[in-house]
C-alpha cells in the first residue's frame, strides 16, 4: 500500500498551500467577523483550478484525482473554515451532480458558470422538517404541467444560494412512490416565485452563508430535470457520499495546529492531537483513493467524515485549553476554529446517522 503523495499531488499541495496562506488566511478573521463571503478571493481561485476541483479534462476542468481534491479542501480548511465550506459545497454539492448526471447541454451551460468565479454551486436537499431523513421529510413538490415543472415548498440551511446562478433542488415528483418518488431539478435563481431569505445567524462558519429558500409556483422547463426522473434520492445520497470526503478533509485542515509549549502536559496534548489529525488524514485519503479508483467507498467516506469531524472538535477544544484565557478571545484564531468545526459533525449527514450507516454496512459484511 502506498501512503505517500506522488509528485503531482505534492506540487498541487504546494500551489494550493501558497495561495491559501497568501490570499485566504490573512482574511479569515475578517471573513468571520463580517460574516461575508470573500468573493474577490474566490474569483482568484479560478485560474489555478480551485473552482473546478471535480471537473474532468473533457469538460475543460483540471482533471484532478480525488486525493488531490481532498488536499485542496484540507489546505482551505487550514486557512479559513468559512471559505473552505463554500468551496467544498460548491465542488461536492454544486458541480458534482451536474458532472455526473447532466446532459451535454446542461454541462456546457452550467459548468463554465461555476468555474468562472462569478458564482458558487448550490444544492437544496434539507427542509425545515427534514434533516437527514430525506425519504419521509422532503415535502417540496414538483408537478409537470405540459413542458414545465411547477415547484412548491421550502428548503432550509442551504449553502451558497445567494451566490449561485442556479440551485439544484430535490423535489418529490411522485406521491405514490417511496424511494423512487424524488427527482433533482435545476432551478435558476432568477425564476419568479423563488425567494432566498437573508442568511441565518450561526455560531461559526459565518463567512459561508446558509439560507432558507421558498418556492411559490416556481416554473422551470421540463429539460431542467437532472438525470432520470425518480432517481433524485439516489442522486442525493451518492452526492452526500462524495461530500463526506471533502467535509472530512476540511476537518483535518481545521484540526491542524502548531505546538506552543514545552511543558510535558502540553506535549502530551500535542501528541494526541497530532495522532488524531494523522489518522483522520489517512481515512480521508483512503476514501478519496477508493472513489478515484471506482471502488465502493460509502462506508469509508462515512468513517472518514465521522472520525475526522470528532477529531477536529477534540483538537480545537485542546487548542483552547493550551492557550488558556487567550484561547477564549477572538484575538486568537483557535476561538474561531472551535466555532467553525462544530458544523462538521452535523453537515453531510449527522454523526448519529453516519454511525447507523456504518453499523448497517459492517453487519452486512460490506
Amino acid at each position: 500500500m502506498e501512503f505517500q503523495l506522488n509528485e503531482e499531488q505534492k506540487m498541487w499541495r504546494d500551489v494550493v498551500h501558497n495561495f491559501c496562506q497568501k490570499e485566504v488566511a490573512p482574511r479569515a478573521a475578517q471573513t468571520d467577523h463580517e460574516a461575508k463571503t470573500p468573493m474577490d478571493i474566490i474569483k482568484k481561485m479560478a485560474p489555478i483550478g480551485l473552482l473546478g476541483l471535480p471537473v474532468p479534462e473533457e469538460d475543460d476542468g483540471p482533471g484532478l484525482d480525488y486525493v488531490s481534491i481532498a488536499i485542496a479542501i484540507e489546505e482551505l480548511g487550514r486557512a479559513c473554515g468559512s471559505t473552505a465550506l463554500s468551496i467544498a459545497a460548491h465542488s461536492g454539492l454544486g458541480l458534482n451532480p451536474i458532472i455526473r448526471w447532466g446532459t451535454a447541454e446542461q454541462k456546457a451551460k452550467y459548468i463554465p458558470q461555476l468555474m468562472s468565479g462569478d458564482y458558487l454551486g448550490s444544492l437544496a436537499l434539507t427542509e425545515p422538517s427534514a434533516g437527514s431523513d430525506l425519504v419521509n421529510g422532503v415535502k417540496t413538490k414538483a408537478v409537470l404541467d405540459g413542458d414545465t415543472w411547477v415547484i412548491n415548498g421550502s428548503k432550509a440551511w442551504i449553502t451558497n444560494p445567494s451566490f449561485s446562478s442556479f440551485i439544484t433542488t430535490l423535489c418529490r415528483t411522485d406521491e405514490n412512490a417511496r424511494t423512487r418518488g424524488f427527482s433533482m431539478i435545476i432551478v435558476e435563481v432568477d425564476r419568479e416565485g423563488l425567494i432566498i431569505s437573508p442568511p441565518e445567524k450561526k455560531m461559526g462558519l459565518k463567512g459561508s452563508p446558509t439560507n432558507m429558500l421558498s418556492y411559490d409556483n416556481v416554473r422551470v422547463p421540463k429539460e431542467n430535470l437532472l438525470g432520470e426522473e425518480g432517481r433524485g434520492l439516489h442522486q442525493a445520497l451518492a452526492t452526500l457520499d462524495v461530500g463526506r470526503i471533502t467535509i472530512g478533509a476540511m476537518a483535518v485542515g481545521l484540526a491542524f495546529g502548531k505546538p506552543i509549549g514545552q511543558h510535558q502536559s502540553i506535549q502530551n496534548k500535542i501528541a494526541d492531537m497530532a495522532t488524531l489529525v494523522e489518522a483522520s488524514r489517512l481515512l480521508v485519503y483512503q476514501s478519496a483513493w477508493l472513489k478515484g479508483n471506482d471502488k465502493p467507498f460509502t462506508t469509508q467516506a462515512a468513517m472518514a467524515k465521522l472520525f475526522a469531524s470528532e477529531a477536529s472538535e477534540k483538537a480545537a477544544f485542546e487548542a483552547i485549553q493550551i492557550h488558556g484565557g487567550y484561547g477564549y478571545s477572538p484575538e486568537y484564531p483557535v476561538e474561531r476554529i472551535y466555532r467553525d468545526q462544530r458544523l462538521l459533525s452535523i453537515g453531510e449527514g449527522t454523526n448519529e446517522i453516519l454511525r447507523m450507516v456504518i453499523g448497517r454496512k459492517v453487519l452486512a459484511g460490506e
